[in-house]
């Protein structure tokens, strides 16, 4: 991937998904992706990423740390967001919540071929649970 530049691609990415422009995740995400270890489609991963915002619609990435070793990439980010609708099987109650989330990836060609993502559900839910 000769001129590829993988930290401006994926601060590229996140801006899209900061400003919740899921249509436009072709030009990151191959149309058959490993996601979390299972076989799946951008479509997939779009369906997710709108499901999301469906019920956080202020869902925020934030990288704070990012790590390139050949063709992958590692992501430390801070979550936020304010559910407005049942979520991760929490009832709404106002409350936000800020997590850590760190996630894997695959570069293939000049998109994501893996995906993999990792928070701790546990804390998310106790602070949603206000």
């Amino acid at each position: 991937m000769a001129g590829f530049d993988i930290h401006e691609f994926y601060r590229r990415y996140v801006e899209k998904l900061n400003a919740h422009k899921f249509d436009d995740m072709d030009e990151f995400i191959r149309d058959e992706v490993v996601l979390n270890g299972e076989p799946s489609t951008r479509n997939d991963v779009i369906a997710v990423l709108k499901a999301d915002i469906d019920a956080v619609p202020d869902f925020r990435w934030e990288v704070r740390e990012f790590l390139v070793d050949g063709d992958r990439a590692a992501v430390r980010a801070i979550n936020t967001g304010t559910p407005v609708k049942e979520w991760l099987g929490v009832a709404p109650t106002g409350a936000a919540f800020e997590i850590v989330e760190y996630a894997i990836y695959r570069v293939r060609d000049g998109r994501f071929a893996q995906m993999t993502a990792l928070h701790d559900a546990s804390t998310l839910q106790r602070q949603l649970a206000g």
